[in-house]
């Protein structure tokens, strides 16, 4: 979860390398053409002269006068001594053997037969390089937004704490347990209110002084992590890969950016888990592999439009006090200006400088409307003409508070406005510029807008698709 921010910097290599590519095209251009044409003047010269000095061999001897008057009529110059030509005077020669414009030394442009700078056209506008995409302003935000995707340009171990080390092949670990693994909890299976249930007091303890927006022990049942299993020498690691949702004792509801193109069979999901450091929790948390991945069937990489995925899993969990269910919102409901909580273990900062969260952290924005987001996110490197599609809404805006790296999957949760004690699943962390940056809110896949999909995917798995319908 993010509290500060960074700027986001830009790359220009491929803006130079194209003019650089441009002007060595035309240079080269010019000089094969100059050298074609010159060749083929010098042929004419030298077949001209072998001719002429087959001719003097079996005629008379003439003076050197008449050598120089030949050179002079094939050149069209002089044959008197005459002072070093002028820059101008080799341009006109140029011209004239050529058959081509003098190339001034000073001229201002590349292109063009005048010295005035090329304007843009009336039906073009100047735009930065990046928002320019196959001759077309982008509107779309794609290769421009920063995916909330938790597995970048650093290993994210569950429980790891990357860049604290001095040796950047070391991570920042806690010494293993001493607990005897015998003496851990269980807890019986609880009498369930329905889905999403918060427990803002915490499960089986609370804690205090939570300045750094920890969330409590349970807090949000439904909250999983989803990993990736890789052996690392000889040892099977659990890599964390993003956040997502218990919809269902077999189904997770996750972010699409973050599961395409992964097998099945390497990802797990951990349902139930708080500090990643230690299983000294009063109750353990449960680990599931995953069966089956369904990626929405319009999901587009790049914009991440219809970000939405499933995780079917191999066996059910079992609902406890910290393990459950989340809601769902009927079809098109909206959450304009409601208050919400969105958690995970994503970066607390943006950025190489960012560390991934040992605790479930947690923290309240605001929703924001629409198009009110949509003219924010203008004001941004996105551009006056980006649109936001109507699979996502928006959250946050406010200093300090935003969802960060690695947060991406992960459930924003808001209570009904009929029942403020059942929570339902408003959004999916899915992108943003930079993380808490100037006010600009966060970006999240519109749950409401996808519920008949996810209906439709847990009935086709014979799975019961009432189960995340809140109680009245």
């Amino acid at each position: 979860m993010c509290k500060l921010s960074m700027n986001q910097s830009y790359f220009l290599f491929s803006c130079e390398t194209g003019v650089t590519r441009l002007t060595c095209f035309l240079h080269k251009n010019i000089v094969l053409h100059r050298e074609r044409t010159f060749n083929t003047a010098m042929w004419g010269i030298l077949l001209t002269l072998a001719v002429s000095s087959f001719s003097l061999v079996v005629s008379a001897p003439q003076n050197d006068g008449g050598l120089d008057s030949l050179i002079a009529s094939l050149t069209g110059t002089n044959s008197s001594t005459q002072a070093p030509m002028a820059d101008a005077e080799l341009n006109a020669l140029i011209s004239d053997v050529f058959n081509q414009q003098p190339t001034s030394t000073t001229a201002a442009t590349i292109l063009g037969t005048d010295n005035k700078p090329k304007q843009p056209q009336e039906d073009c506008e100047c735009v930065p390089y990046y928002l320019c995409q196959n001759g077309t302003i982008s509107d779309n935000g794609e290769t421009i937004i920063d995916i909330r995707f938790g597995f970048d340009d650093e290993t994210s171990y569950m429980g790891a704490s990357w860049g604290k080390c001095a040796n950047y092949l070391e991570v920042c670990c806690k010494p293993p347990d001493r607990t005897n693994p015998n003496e851990i909890i269980t807890p019986p299976p609880i009498a369930r209110k329905g889905c999403g249930q918060r427990h803002p007091n915490g499960v089986g303890f609370r804690i205090t002084g939570d300045k750094d927006n920890e969330a409590q022990f349970g807090e949000f049942p439904w909250m999983v992590a989803i990993l990736k299993e890789e052996m690392i020498g000889n040892e099977k690691v659990n890599l964390y890969q993003c956040g997502g949702s218990l919809i269902h004792k077999l189904a997770v509801l996750t972010a699409a950016h973050c599961v395409q193109g992964k097998q099945p069979s390497e990802l797990k999901v951990r349902a139930g888990e708080w500090d990643t450091q230690t299983k000294d929790e009063i109750y353990p948390h449960q680990d599931r592999k995953v069966e089956k991945v369904i990626v929405h069937q319009n999901y587009k990489a790049g914009t991440l439009f219809y970000d939405f995925a499933i995780l079917i899993l191999s066996e059910p969990v079992n609902l406890v006090d910290n393990v459950d269910l989340v809601c769902l919102p009927e079809r098109n409901a909206v959450f304009d200006n409601s208050r919400c909580f969105a958690s995970g273990w994503g970066r607390d900062i943006f950025g190489k400088e960012g560390h991934y969260q040992v605790i479930l952290k947690k923290v309240e924005l605001p929703t924001v409307p629409h198009s009110e987001c949509q003219n924010k996110l203008r004001e941004t490197r996105l551009g006056k003409y980006f649109r936001l599609h109507e699979t996502f809404m928006c959250a946050g805006g406010e200093p300090g508070k935003d969802t960060c790296k690695g947060d991406g999957g992960g459930p924003l949760v808001c209570p009904m406005k009929s029942n403020p004690g059942t929570y339902l699943q408003a959004g999916i962390v899915a992108w943003g510029i930079g993380c808490a940056e100037g006010g600009t809110p966060g970006v999240y896949a519109n749950v409401a807008s996808a519920r008949d999909w996810i209906d439709e995917q847990m009935a086709f798995n014979n799975l019961d698709n009432t189960v995340y319908q809140p109680q009245v």
